[in-house]
């Protein structure tokens, strides 16, 4: 039953696809760069401002007062 749900799962996903592929035509390769540099920019300003909080804390912790 488990097998069934993944593949009718799959072929939803893989008929969204298809259906965006056609909708969008010759501008579908600028919008997934698009969604992907997206995600990206997100992702790497996420990640920098994690290791500067890490960074921040750590210095915090060293000098043992608050900057």
């Amino acid at each position: 039953m488990k097998n069934l749900f993944t593949f009718v799962g799959m072929a939803l996903i893989m008929a969204l696809s298809l259906f965006l592929a056609v909708i969008t035509g010759d501008y579908g390769p600028w919008y997934f760069a698009w969604l992907v540099g997206t995600t990206m920019i997100v992702l790497i300003a996420v990640a920098g401002a994690v290791m500067y909080e890490k960074q921040d804390a750590e210095s915090q912790d060293k000098t043992g007062r608050l900057h």
